[in-house]
């Protein structure tokens, strides 16, 4: 399990997870680095498309960077060439370093730097443009889609291109997608299935590379008929999930 603190950078592994009914993961993409001209209004946010921000959609070499963001204390931590780089988000000089850092190291051809952004409640959900509802969605990868995937390439296909809140293993490849409706069950848990995941082209970045090394969107289409990998769930439910927890399939 994992949430993504800042919308493009880094995710923050998680052994446990409390949900609560209709909300996202706790700390899930809450902020984010706005480009230039975005658009968006903390004082009254809404929902932006995704490059509207800082995303391996447009940036590729995000991924070769490594954060880690404490939402507590605001202290935002970017490795880059073996050095940590350290900003103080509460205060406006931080805020502005790090944009600079992100701007100058990933090489933005924009005007002027992106700026750090929030505005709770609102998340940075990829598909915050279609609802409320699915501003608060999970994402959930089956394993065994991007293996049966990676055997039909040939070549190893990391689930971390996909960014996903769960991964859950032990389901039929891509039986998820004609899930839609149906519901899992982890415990006091229940998430049902609220849409399949299009996938774009940030599935292209190899996470460990940081390149464009495989054309996942097309390879999907020409292979399985479509360009979805994994679901977007919204909790009905709520609970404590476990790393490693048994479940049952999804039911009608």
């Amino acid at each position: 399990m994992k949430r993504y603190p800042i919308k493009g950078l880094s995710p923050e592994p998680l052994n446990t997870v409390n949900l609560s009914a209709g909300e996202g993961v706790p700390g899930d993409r809450l902020f984010g680095f706005a480009r230039y001209n975005s658009g968006f209004d903390p004082t009254d946010p809404k929902p932006l498309p995704k490059d509207r921000f800082v995303v391996l959609l447009k940036e590729a070499g995000l991924a070769g960077l490594r954060t880690r963001f404490d939402a507590t204390t605001q202290q935002l931590e970017i490795d880059v060439d073996g050095r940590t780089h350290c900003f103080r988000m509460s205060e406006p000089q931080g805020k502005t370093d790090a944009a600079r850092l992100l701007y100058d190291t990933l090489e933005q051809q924009d005007p002027e730097p992106p700026r750090f952004v929030s505005s709770h409640p609102h998340r940075f959900t990829d598909v915050s443009v279609v609802s409320p509802k699915m501003m608060n969605a999970i994402s959930v990868l089956n394993l065994s889609s991007v293996d049966a995937l990676s055997r039909k390439l040939r070549t190893d296909i990391h689930p971390a291109r996909f960014r996903a809140n769960i991964e859950i293993d032990g389901l039929p490849p891509f039986s998820e997608l004609s899930s839609v409706g149906s519901t899992f069950v982890f415990g006091d848990v229940r998430l049902r299935i609220l849409s399949r995941t299009k996938r774009c082209a940030a599935t292209e970045v190899n996470p460990e590379t940081a390149l464009r090394d495989l054309n996942i969107p097309f390879l999907l289409r020409t292979h399985m008929g479509h360009m979805d990998m994994g679901v977007y769930v919204e909790v009905l439910d709520g609970g404590t999930l476990f790393a490693g927890q048994k479940g049952k399939c999804p039911q009608e």
